[in-house]
């Protein structure tokens, strides 16, 4: 029998899109996209980190998509997004422009909310056409530019060497993570979210990080490994906001610091106590309102095209 991918009740269950379409990237990938909402309503794209989907953006798609068009999409490897040997900062840019290109019309904007290696996405996108044409606003969450491995506190050790080979290889591990048992629930958790963390938002995380394929998450622990999107930040010039947990072990809140020093237009940074890496999941709420006010006050309508007489 196979895994469950995501919860199926409650409110970290993903709901049913309006429609699903295939976007096609630039070396021929075929990119798993969701549509919730209404069609004509402000847009709203959605990019998740690793080793998730887009289950992982449920909490936001059912609040959002009342009154905006949610795009969602599967980073290539996960979800139903089918695996590349193509892994990398460039193949995530390419695919946020095919997204992008496939579901925003001309002249249409959308904010993009990125977490983890969907910020991460953002940033490596920056200077491409596509974005430049269609991203009004972003909202990193949870996310860094580089020294990911060196700056994660999930060894509770002595930073420098000794940690970050020990954390590199433990990231990186090609070994199974297996059912979701009551173990690996806790490994989890202590790993990626704050310790007040209620346990379906637990339950939620486990499934969809359990669901990835190990050798999906092998490959791109290897770039997450070596990112380095310091140089390009000075590229990316729309307003963008940021929210990191500050009990987040993944990327800690040094990494929200240095993207808003760094960012041109860095509306400013949200860290809250007690939260960890999972801020989508986490805080829930938080992270709806935040992309809701980013819409309200960044898209501008699409102009109307007139009727030739």
């Amino acid at each position: 029998m196979s895994r469950r991918t995501h919860v199926t009740s409650g409110p970290y269950a993903p709901p049913a899109a309006a429609r699903e379409l295939t976007a096609l990237s630039a070396d021929g990938a075929r990119l798993h996209v969701e549509v919730h909402g209404p069609e004509e309503a402000p847009a709203v794209v959605l990019a998740h980190g690793w080793t998730c989907s887009t289950a992982f953006w449920a909490a936001q798609i059912r609040e959002l998509a009342a009154d905006h068009r949610v795009i969602a999409y599967d980073q290539r490897g996960h979800g139903r997004t089918p695996a590349s040997p193509a892994c990398g900062t460039d193949a995530l840019a390419d695919d946020l422009e095919a997204v992008l290109t496939a579901t925003l019309a001309p002249g249409e904007q959308a904010v993009v909310a990125g977490h983890s290696m969907g910020g991460m996405t953002v940033m490596a996108a920056a200077t491409r056409p596509a974005f430049r044409a269609h991203v009004a606003a972003v909202l990193l969450c949870s996310t860094g530019s580089s020294r990911l491995v060196a700056e994660s506190t999930v060894l509770p050790i002595r930073a420098g060497r000794a940690r970050t080979w020990l954390t590199g290889h433990i990231l990186g591990s090609r070994a199974p993570l297996g059912p979701v048992t009551p173990l690996a629930r806790r490994i989890l958790k202590y790993a990626t979210m704050g310790p007040a963390s209620a346990p379906d938002m637990v339950e939620a995380c486990a499934r969809i990080v359990h669901a990835c394929p190990r050798a999906v998450r092998h490959a791109w622990s290897h770039v997450l490994d070596g990112l380095d999107l310091d140089h390009g930040l000075a590229e990316l010039r729309v307003p963008v906001e940021i929210v990191v947990g500050g009990a987040d072990r993944l990327t800690p809140p040094v990494h929200a610091r240095s993207l808003a020093a760094a960012l041109p237009n860095c509306l400013g940074v949200t860290e809250l106590p007690g939260i960890g890496h999972m801020t989508p999941v986490e805080a829930p709420g938080l992270v709806t309102g935040r992309i809701r006010a980013l819409a309200a006050a960044h898209i501008n309508p699409v102009p109307a095209v007139e009727e030739s007489a």
